[in-house]
């Protein structure tokens, strides 16, 4: 690779590598410490409210060391998702659960052996080089004479090795060497948790494409859909699902698994565990159950995306998918031949009404609390009073209009005058309530008196009211109103 192609891909990698951008970003060492503390040890996912909460809690602590972090835990967590450092997925009872992505799961890893360096050169990795080297010429050898004399030269040297056991010979591995080689498997058992998120992140990707050539390929409809059909599981049948159904099958082999947690527990009995730390004992006695729960989780995301590929396939969603993709399409070709005859900025005299609603995350809302609201003083007891029925009466007058004594009104003025309109009535019986009485009035006319076929109007005047419900006589107001004559008596 020349230097140009190296710093072409550099560049790349820096713009859209999440481990790239969380080693460079402001506060790297608060999101490093954070993420790492929280979901990059035996935790792996964290619902929604309990991150946001530990997170708030870190905060606190680090701004009282003098870091500078002004922003709330919600905030920070939803920069993080949206740069890539975190992971959102629905979780149960519909509560959304966080996880690191692949990217910052390499960038905490680096940090943690930046802070704690494992010894260049080792011998226990070279002789798992050296080994595994062996093992992979002897097994790709397509010469069956060479494969038996290496075969053979392997099962002579166990021999002897057994007859010097057999003999008292005794040539126990040192305590430093068998620390070196825990350190070395420890190293392989830290990148387990990256290999588990890269094989989601594949996955997830090739459900997206197939999904998309489906749609969007006319040319790859047919050998796709028809691999469907058959029952191929494409999912299974790529190279992340070939590699990680092989995996998976060698960890829940119960003989294999059982051999290897027995080997784990005489591994923690001998003296030379005294000098391993205790993360470093809690990782090797949960190495097992930790690659089966990581197991069990890609093969349920295995399961769930052929599940829902085949009833993508199968039900009228790829139907409307296609329709709407045709349609984008034509609206874009159409677009594309309006642009050189319309300019962008023609009023197109069209307008849209956008929603007012803003959109947040449900995890950002905050249930109430009735004990905000709660009083620290104490109640006082007021003494009771004797109600004045004149007074209620002047306050029931003062917020509603008294259709008894507007009826009774005109029922007095037709007994006095015969019909009557209106304006006559107001008249003969002035409004107490101002211009409430003149609303009152009207209501009764609407359901009660005769509109006059002259469509007339007439002018009616009503005394103003006080802010208290009194009535000012010698001031007046007017209005025009239709004219409507009350004929019959009021029931």
């Amino acid at each position: 690779m020349t230097a140009l192609s190296a710093a072409l891909a550099a560049r790349r990698h820096a713009a859209t590598n999440s481990a790239w951008s969380l080693l460079r970003a402001s506060n790297a060492p608060v999101a490093v410490a954070i993420l790492g503390s929280h979901l990059a040890g035996e935790t792996r996912t964290m619902a929604a409210p309990l991150l946001f909460e530990a997170v708030e809690a870190d905060l606190d602590e680090l701004r009282a060391h003098g870091f500078e972090l002004p922003r709330t835990a919600v905030q920070y967590c939803g920069d993080w998702l949206a740069s890539g450092y975190l992971v959102r997925r629905p979780g149960q009872a519909r509560e959304e659960v966080y996880e690191l992505s692949e990217g910052a799961l390499v960038a905490i890893r680096f940090v943690e052996q930046l802070a704690d360096p494992r010894p260049s050169v080792t011998e226990s990795r070279l002789a798992t080089i050296v080994e595994r080297i062996h093992q992979l010429s002897v097994d790709t050898d397509p010469d069956v004479t060479r494969r038996i004399a290496a075969l053979t030269v392997e099962r002579d040297r166990i021999d002897a090795r057994i007859a010097a056991l057999s003999a008292g010979e005794t040539d126990v591995l040192p305590e430093d060497r068998a620390l070196e080689r825990v350190v070395d498997i420890l190293s392989l058992t830290a990148e387990v948790p990256e290999d588990f998120a890269r094989v989601r992140a594949s996955l997830e990707q090739l459900n997206r494409d197939l999904r998309a050539r489906l749609v969007e390929e006319p040319e790859s409809r047919g050998a796709v859909l028809d691999d469907v059909f058959r029952g191929v599981d494409l999912l299974a049948e790529s190279d992340a699902g070939r590699s990680f159904a092989a995996f998976y099958a060698l960890v829940l082999d119960a003989e294999r698994s059982a051999t290897f947690e027995d080997e784990v527990d005489e591994l923690m009995r001998r003296p030379f565990a005294r000098g391993l730390t205790r993360e470093q004992v809690r990782t090797l006695s949960r190495l097992l159950p930790a690659l089966q729960d990581g197991g069990s989780e890609i093969h349920q995301v295995m399961t769930s995306f052929s599940r829902s590929l085949r009833r993508f396939v199968q039900s009228e969603e790829l139907a409307e998918d296609r329709r709407v993709h045709r349609l984008a399409r034509e609206a874009l070709a159409e677009a594309s031949s309006l642009a050189e005859q319309v300019q962008p900025y023609r009023s197109l005299g069209i307008d849209l009404r956008l929603t007012a609603v803003t959109a947040s995350q449900i995890s950002a809302l905050r249930l109430l609390n009735p004990a905000d609201s709660e009083t620290s003083e104490l109640v006082a007891s007021a003494p009771s009073a004797t109600a004045d029925l004149a007074a209620l009466r002047e306050f029931v007058r003062a917020s509603e209009i008294d259709l008894d004594e507007l009826t009774r009104n005109v029922n007095e003025v037709l007994a006095e005058r015969g019909p009557s309109t209106l304006a006559e009535i107001l008249d003969a019986r002035p409004a107490t309530q101002g211009v409430a009485s003149v609303v009152g009035l009207l209501v009764l006319a609407e359901e009660h008196a005769t509109r006059t076929d002259s469509g007339r109007l007439e002018h009616v005047q009503w005394p103003t009211t006080s802010a208290d419900g009194g009535v000012r006589p010698q001031e007046t107001r007017g209005a025009t109103v239709p004219e409507y004559l009350f004929e019959d008596a009021l029931p």
